[in-house]
């Protein structure tokens, strides 16, 4: 597979950043000779490695371009483009998928509203900031708010929850193929995103033809899509299974590649070359023996191989087999997929300063889950019962106090809740764990709490959620819901719907440090609908030295499985088990909660 249409997206990401900054006549170059080498029958790579004079081949490019052409291949991606992201920090691609938002127009709405993603413009769209932008006006706002829905729905990206059990269910049948061997999931996938766009599959094998035609047989494949050498795609429950094979002395460092993210990618490469190495996804490689034409400076009888990218001579390979081995290679320790996202993971591994994450395994309770008296299906004893046979030591009952968000007769008022504490009480003997009894109240507009203080006072566990207002910034409402002496656990705090709404904008800097002063946890609601907080937030939180509740929100004892996405979900934040609160025994939750 060439890497022209890598390169081609480069050239029109900049040339749509050029576009934004009011750029007039080189915006349509670049996107010439973006076209151009997207559909040029001769690998990029391949004319990149005989120098810029071969690239310029191509129609429609010219020196200047050819050169960063040249620079992108190598690296990943060119100076200048570098250079407007800084100028421009937005998810061009995304915004520009909007019907009617073309590349000025994220210019104008960066510079005037700092939209920078598809969340950003939503909530200026819904907020009525956009019509006051000069240019701009309310139909042309609620056009650009009609078309985001369907901009979500095109970009063909799947919940975390719904992908994940069809990647698995692939993993299992390829491991049950004798000519399979090493298996595993890549791609944001494998580093657990809350939204997946393909479901990326690769397999080490001798025998690629054997797997791929397993493959297009897998009965769990509604269509196959295309089947080739080497890679094969099929449909599965609505979702596109991408299945690449490589030669098994190849896995590791294929797998780190394909792992992603890009960024992370990109800078790893560019540390290796740092210190005399090349790495990509055939392998890592010595090359500071090599001189600029590749032929070794060396005297040493040295192995020297081709790299199949472009057919020069490389130097020693050194790693490939394991991906552990490609991070050794440059003098890493190895890092964990969660955090490939480039948010220094880099520089702590080179620093010998990596956490220890958080494991699955170390969860022993649930801290918010919902029963048969509010919109839960199961009673108080059936959830508990089914939490000890999932393995917790404890739970805690928070069903939905009634106030602002609250229809349809959910929440239970003061006296219910008071008559759900006596019972609770009642039957914690018979109980097979601990029970907390405790509460999901309602964060109003103003930050107060819609339960009254003596009873919050008297209930062992209270979170505090936003259901309703769930727009602007309320930074300053959470902060005083961090601050009632009540509160233990803030949940889902920016109360955001994947796909469905983006939430409140929060300071987190602001959150996590309030969290921390006044002993209130923060929520990572586990529900793949939520994932809130989200992985850099989680981040954030725990450098402000916050304490993380990683809770299901669970309705229903089957949704106490949805915990392994809040788990990795904080992994993706750097969290380890000390930063969890639901790491403790019960007589450590119950410490902290009193």
């Amino acid at each position: 597979m060439t890497r022209n249409a890598e390169i081609a997206d480069l050239l029109e990401e900049y040339a749509d950043l050029l576009s934004a900054q009011g750029v007039d006549y080189k915006p349509k170059v670049y996107e010439r000779a973006a076209e151009s080498i997207r559909d040029s029958p001769e690998a990029i790579e391949e004319l990149a490695a005989e120098g810029p004079e071969a690239v310029q081949r191509i129609q429609d490019v010219g020196e200047s371009i050819s050169k960063k052409v040249v620079e992108a291949v190598e690296t990943g991606t060119f100076e200048q483009l570098e250079d407007e992201r800084k100028q421009m920090p937005v998810e061009m691609a995304e915004l520009t998928s909007v019907e009617g938002v073309g590349p000025k127009t994220v210019g104008d709405l960066y510079r005037a509203l700092d939209v920078r993603d598809l969340d950003d413009l939503e909530h200026a769209a819904r907020e009525g900031r956009i019509r006051e932008v000069s240019g701009f006006g309310e139909k042309t706002e609620q056009n650009i708010l009609d078309g985001i829905q369907f901009a979500r729905e095109s970009q063909g990206r799947s919940l975390l929850g719904d992908a994940r059990p069809v990647g698995e269910a692939a993993l299992e049948f390829f491991e049950a193929i004798p000519e399979a061997g090493r298996c595993e999931l890549a791609g944001s996938l494998r580093r657990w995103k809350p939204t997946i766009g393909d479901i990326d599959v690769l397999v080490g094998s001798d025998d690629r033809q054997a797997v791929i035609d397993a493959f297009t047989e897998w009965e769990e494949a509604d269509e196959v899509i295309e089947a080739g050498t080497d890679k094969a795609s099929v449909r599965s429950d609505g979702q596109r299974v991408d299945l690449r094979v490589v030669v098994p002395e190849e896995f590791g460092s294929a797998i780190q590649y394909f792992t992603g993210s890009k960024e992370h990618n990109i800078r790893l490469r560019n540390y290796a070359i740092d210190r005399g190495f090349k790495i990509n996804e055939y392998g890592a490689f010595d090359v500071s023996e090599l001189g600029s034409d590749g032929s070794s400076d060396s005297s040493d009888d040295v192995s020297e191989v081709e790299d199949p990218d472009s057919g020069q001579r490389v130097g020693d390979r050194v790693a490939g087999e394991t991906e552990a081995g490609m991070y050794e290679a440059v003098g890493l320790p190895y890092i964990e997929p969660e955090m490939r996202e480039d948010r220094g993971e880099i520089a702590a591994a080179a620093d010998g300063d990596l956490p220890d994450l958080v494991e699955e395994g170390e969860i022993r309770g649930d801290l918010h889950l919902h029963t048969e008296w509010s919109d839960g299906g199961f009673s108080v004893a059936e959830m508990a019962e089914a939490a000890a046979e999932f393995g917790h030591d404890y739970i805690s009952v928070a069903d939905h106090a009634t106030g602002p968000g609250m229809v349809g007769g959910v929440g239970l008022d003061d006296e219910e809740l008071r008559e759900q504490l006596a019972e609770i009480r009642a039957m914690a003997d018979d109980l097979p764990i601990t029970v907390f009894a405790g509460v999901e109240a309602n964060i109003d507009r103003d930050g107060d709490i819609s339960v009254s203080d003596d009873l919050l006072a008297d209930l062992d566990c209270v979170v505090a959620s936003p259901h309703s207002a769930l727009e602007g910034d309320a930074t300053d409402r959470i902060v005083a819901a961090i601050e009632h002496p009540s509160v233990d656990i803030v949940g889902h705090p920016s109360g955001r719907m994947i796909h469905q709404r983006p939430g409140v904008e929060l300071d987190i800097d602001v959150v996590a440090r309030a969290a921390a002063d006044h002993g209130t946890a923060l929520e990572v609601n586990s529900s793949p609908y939520r994932l809130d907080l989200w992985g850099s937030a989680v981040k954030q939180a725990v450098e402000e030295g916050a304490t993380i509740a990683i809770d299901t929100d669970a309705h229903s004892p089957a949704e106490y499985e949805h915990v392994r996405y809040g788990v990795h979900t904080a992994r993706r934040g750097w969290a380890q088990a000390d930063d969890i609160l639901n790491t403790r025994d019960a007589d450590g939750v119950r410490e902290f909660l009193d």
